[in-house]
């Protein structure tokens, strides 16, 4: 415990006697996880974008107006026991009117003879990806060709968006594993440029360490103090990242909900102490490895 708090007067001792190498390990640090930070909460975003977009594909079967109740509540029960659907609605010709009439302009709308829209079943997927497979396996089953509206021509009583679905996964696809894939790239670069510079502000106190191993010191009592001050400069940069953050991500969501009210472009408290956590966990790992890693050399015997 003595030697701890010998390490960290040390540490802040050799800060204030090398201001301007700590100022520039800490700003370095703080514009690296800054960078990390923000990219994060911005791949949260699009993936969250992304899983709204995904969310809103499902499933529309128009009915025929003779369709039989029966036979329709056969094709829902059929529809209910598959395991990707969440849900099965149906909706009226009435109610179809009135969200038509809440789309669209007065003027369409006084042009309409009665109401010529179908009844229809809305489906909701648990897995969306499944999409295609659920409508398939739907327009199979025996009572689909009994109660829709064009049973001359099957394919056209359903939509799920066939022409755009698969396109659409590719693209989500591609873009979650090019996030995941740039975040683990900044964060190797971001460790080598940090690691870099704490080895140039080691190196302009290497004298410093000599003279400690003249005199007799351990390895491990020379390496306390400078992994101490890395570590105290980690957390310092960690810090101002995480500040700044917490700054863009309590301004930024609500203009873009404005922006774009029918996506869901949040996130939770939690998923953003996760980010806290990752940075400040990133920091101390550069500061304390990173400090020791680039001491090596000058501890050898």
């Amino acid at each position: 415990m003595r030697s701890f708090f010998y390490f960290i007067k040390e540490a802040l001792v050799n800060s204030k006697k090398n201001f301007g190498t700590t100022f520039g390990a800490v700003v370095t640090i703080f514009l690296s996880l800054l960078v990390i930070g923000v990219f994060i909460v911005t791949s949260l975003v699009i993936d969250r974008v992304i899983s709204t977009i995904e969310n809103q594909v499902a499933i529309s079967i128009f009915l025929a107006d003779e369709a039989e109740e029966s036979d329709l509540y056969s094709l829902m029960l059929f529809i209910e026991t598959m395991p990707d659907v969440s849900a099965v609605k149906y909706v009226s010709k009435e109610q179809a009117l009135e969200n038509f009439k809440e789309m669209t302009s007065w003027d369409i709308i006084e042009q309409l003879d009665g109401n010529p829209l179908p009844a229809s079943l809305e489906i909701e997927l648990s897995n969306p990806e499944m999409v295609e497979q659920v409508a398939l396996a739907i327009q199979d089953d025996a009572m689909y060709v009994r109660v829709i509206d064009k049973p001359e021509d099957p394919a056209d009583s359903i939509r799920y968006g066939q022409k755009y679905v698969k396109q659409l996964f590719a693209i989500t696809d591609v873009i979650r594993l090019v996030s995941i894939v740039l975040v683990i790239m900044l964060i190797f670069v971001a460790l080598v440029f940090i690691n870099n510079t704490i080895r140039l502000a080691i190196l302009a106190r290497r004298k410093e360490i000599a003279i400690m191993r003249l005199v007799g010191a351990s390895n491990g009592f020379i390496r306390g103090p400078f992994v101490t001050e890395g570590a105290l400069q980690a957390i310092i940069g960690a810090g101002l990242a995480i500040l700044v953050i917490w700054q863009l991500t309590s301004r930024f969501p609500p203009q873009l909900y404005d922006l774009i009210p029918f996506l869901q472009v949040d996130y939770t408290t939690m998923e953003l102490w996760i980010v806290y956590l990752i940075l400040l966990g990133i920091g101390l790992v550069i500061g304390l490895f990173g400090s020791a890693w680039a001491m090596r050399r000058y501890l050898k015997v």
